[in-house]
């Protein structure tokens, strides 16, 4: 069923095909119901509610012009405009007609208390995760109130954390929508989440249930320390149970419409250390999780609640952390601990403490710094980046502040209780997140040990790794492996098989042959791959190489230095005939396969590469989405121009290291006896590359590279993704620790800032 044009539909008429129009979190509810999973009844307004609201109110002007000047990383600004978008959504009148679909719709659900959830979506950016961004109302209760709560839900689009969030990965804030599901709201004695693998280890035998007396909204914020329950997934024994003690519920307030929707109740004492729920509703639970995890065949985090005696699941996602983390050789440390709490997120950290008492001083931390806090929000977020480690008062393993600091692999201990009371402002402190525990000064000399990130599942990086290839018979697979794409298909070995100059064969009318067998041997790798690109590097023979080919000496003069010679680019702005007989091959290629693009290699001058540019636009090879053009820096001049060289027009650029390096160092890279000299990591070149990539960032513009030197010199790596590359292109043995080094040094990152 096509739900893009509905306003509202109903939990059992949605599948997971839905998440453009009804979001994960909607998509989530409506196979757990077609599959008879215990779930609240209830109906989603669609995406398409939203983007129409926005339509028929004029408020998207409005809003890209307050967004316009933005800078994400001033906090205080990003606040006030954040304010400022979400009061012009908040008092826009809601269409008529949106405002009755919603209203029937919650009287044919029997009217009553529900919950209102946010569930943001991006139709064509189906990797993107905006858990956590968005604002739930609880015991909403009336028809108007209803409707109030879906604006404030689509209002919390732009809350600062989620203008950050797709300002950090490049999304447009007008192709993520949100649909809001709204639910027969669960009165519950207990509540809670359960990982069906532990998410501290990534150990898929295990389940980790956490619970609270009341309401789930305080585990989910992590405001209360819950108790902890660890079973065997295959026999469902429990292994063990940490009882946390809380001091309050959170429940519905009895009259309604009378201050807060949700109270807090303070729990008699003796209460407060008791097991949330009994051990067989902890295997009840455990026994629905794996049927959860069954139907999505992927580890699952599930939120939950318990009414007179019904288990109820509320909401499911995707584990998103799946680490296997161990951490390399850590120190013994002999000093006494200043604070306990629960191991969170591993590694050891170093740093001076920051209390942050609210979102609002998020500000006050700055690179390296402990982020300390009586519990962590989404709103923590960029300072959380910033920060080398976290410790908070309160909160277990599924909070906030555990599950970010595991994303952004930096210490993390939660539940200390005390935290905030204990620690000062500017303290020197040591974290340890693998053991859960705290030390005043630095008790380590290694500084920050960071946990080593081990494939249980394919690690995903924000750095694409892309693969270096030449050969056909290597397409299937290297495809078969953990990589993006192909970053540099190399046309030489290509035209070595096709074995004539393309020249000769044009002169003997058989240049049709040629671009069939250059289009058959390209089609192989766009084959294999699709839908991920494969950047296809046209032609870079020297004369010498050329030469060799059948044909060859006829149309290839001497040359003695052909490295420096009549090469790259500057052959296709002359020969505009071969030239041709590559793109004819390219444009057949795309008109099955949409995932090739072109990288035009050895440019030495900005108005060579416009020429060519010009050239495939004339042949009808516009960039697109899925069609992208990238040129090699491997000439200084790409360097010491490389703004020039971006406003030609280009997609993105590739450091073609091998090359870049010799005309820097003037060092032939062919000679043995500078051979140990020739070194991509030499000072000279390590600045060349970091100003190409920082500008390309900085220009919006793709930055990559596909030279040898990150498979041999993988600390450079390191440095790479430090600078922001948006890929490194690697040779296929180099692969997965290529993949293993990015997501480590983006976890270095993250910690550092």
């Amino acid at each position: 069923m096509d739900k893009r044009g509905e306003t509202v539909v109903w939990f059992n008429e949605v599948r997971k095909q839905d998440i453009p129009s009804v979001g994960g979190k909607g998509a989530n509810l409506g196979e757990m119901v077609n599959a008879q999973i215990p779930v609240p009844s209830g109906f989603i307004v669609t995406a398409h509610a939203y983007f129409s609201f926005l339509e028929k109110t004029k408020l998207k002007e409005e809003i890209q012009w307050l967004l316009e000047s933005l800078e994400p990383d001033d906090i205080r600004k990003l606040q006030e405009i954040a304010a400022l978008v979400k009061d012009r959504i908040l008092k826009a009148p809601m269409p008529q007609k949106i405002a009755d679909e919603i209203k029937g719709a919650y009287r044919q659900l029997g009217e009553g208390l529900v919950a209102v959830r946010s569930s943001a979506t991006a139709e064509d950016l189906p990797e993107a995760s905006f858990a956590g961004q968005q604002r739930t109302f609880l015991n909403v209760q009336g028809e108007e109130e209803v409707v109030a709560a879906v604006q404030g839900c689509w209002a919390s689009l732009f809350e600062p954390r989620a203008i950050f969030y797709r300002h950090q990965h490049g999304f447009d804030h007008f192709k993520v929508g949100i649909a809001v599901p709204v639910q027969k709201m669960v009165q519950s004695e207990a509540s809670g989440v359960m990982f069906t693998v532990e998410p501290l280890t990534g150990d898929n035998t295990r389940i980790a249930i956490e619970a609270v007396f009341g309401l789930g909204e305080a585990v989910v914020s992590g405001e209360v320390t819950p108790d902890l329950y660890i079973l065997d997934k295959e026999t469902l024994r429990i292994l063990n149970r940490r009882i946390g003690r809380q001091e309050w519920q959170v429940m519905k307030n009895p009259k309604l419409g009378e201050g807060e929707a949700n109270l807090r109740i303070v729990l008699p004492l003796a209460d407060q250390m008791e097991q949330k729920i009994g051990d067989d509703e902890i295997i009840a639970l455990a026994e629905l999780g794996k049927r959860i995890e069954n139907l999505y065949q992927f580890p699952q985090d599930i939120e939950w609640a318990i009414e007179n005696n019904r288990i109820f699941v509320l909401q499911t996602r995707p584990v998103t952390t799946l680490k296997t983390t161990k951490v390399q050789a850590l120190p013994e440390i002999k000093a006494k601990p200043i604070l306990a709490g629960v191991a969170a997120s591993p590694g050891i950290a170093v740093g001076t403490v920051r209390l942050v008492p609210e979102p609002s001083q998020i500000d006050k931390v700055a690179k390296g710094d402990i982020l300390a806090a009586e519990m962590t929000t989404p709103d923590f977020v960029p300072a959380m980046k910033r920060a080398a480690a976290i410790v908070t008062d309160k909160g277990g393993r599924t909070a906030h502040a555990a599950i970010v600091s595991r994303e952004l692999g930096i210490p993390c201990v939660v539940g200390t209780e005390v935290a905030t009371k204990i620690l000062k402002d500017g303290l020197e402190i040591t974290v340890d997140g693998s053991r859960g525990l705290v030390y005043q000064g630095k008790v380590i000399e290694e500084g920050v040990v960071l946990p080593r990130v081990l494939p249980r599942r394919r690690l995903k990086t924000q750095t694409r790794v892309y693969v270096n290839l030449a050969e056909p018979e290597m397409a299937e697979v290297v495809a078969a492996r953990d990589v993006d794409g192909v970053g540099l298909l190399r046309a030489e070995f290509m035209i070595a098989q096709i074995g004539e100059h393309p020249r000769f064969m044009l002169a003997e009318r058989r240049g049709e042959k040629f671009v069939d067998r250059l289009a058959d041997g390209i089609a192989i790798f766009t084959r294999a791959f699709h839908p991920r690109p494969v950047v296809y590097r046209t032609t870079d023979f020297k004369t010498n190489e050329y030469r060799n080919l059948q044909g060859g000496e006829k149309y290839e003069e001497f040359e003695e230095n052909p490295m420096l010679g009549y090469r790259g680019c500057s052959r296709y702005t002359k020969e505009r005939d071969v030239f041709q007989l590559e793109i004819d091959a390219i444009k057949k290629v795309r008109e099955s396969y949409s995932n090739l693009w072109v990288m035009i290699p050895f440019v030495r001058f900005p108005d060579e590469m416009a020429e060519v540019k010009k050239v495939l636009e004339s042949e009808g090879l516009y960039q697109t989405a899925d069609f992208k053009l990238w040129m090699m820096v491997e000439v200084p001049s790409n360097v010491f121009l490389i703004d020039k060289f971006v406003e030609t027009g280009i997609d993105g650029v590739s450091i073609g290291s091998n090359d870049l390096t010799q005309l820097i160092l003037g060092i032939d890279r062919d000679s043995p006896k500078l051979a140990d000299q020739f070194d991509e990591r030499n000072e000279a070149v390590l600045l060349a590359m970091e100003k190409v990539i920082r500008t390309c960032c900085s220009r919006g513009v793709t930055s990559s590279i596909c030279g040898q030197a990150p498979s041999v010199y993988p600390e450079l790596t390191e440095k790479l993704v430090e600078w922001g590359i948006t890929s490194v292109s690697v040779s296929p043995d180099m692969i997965d620790e290529t993949r293993q080094i990015i997501a480590v040094a983006e976890a270095k990152l993250a910690v550092t800032r």
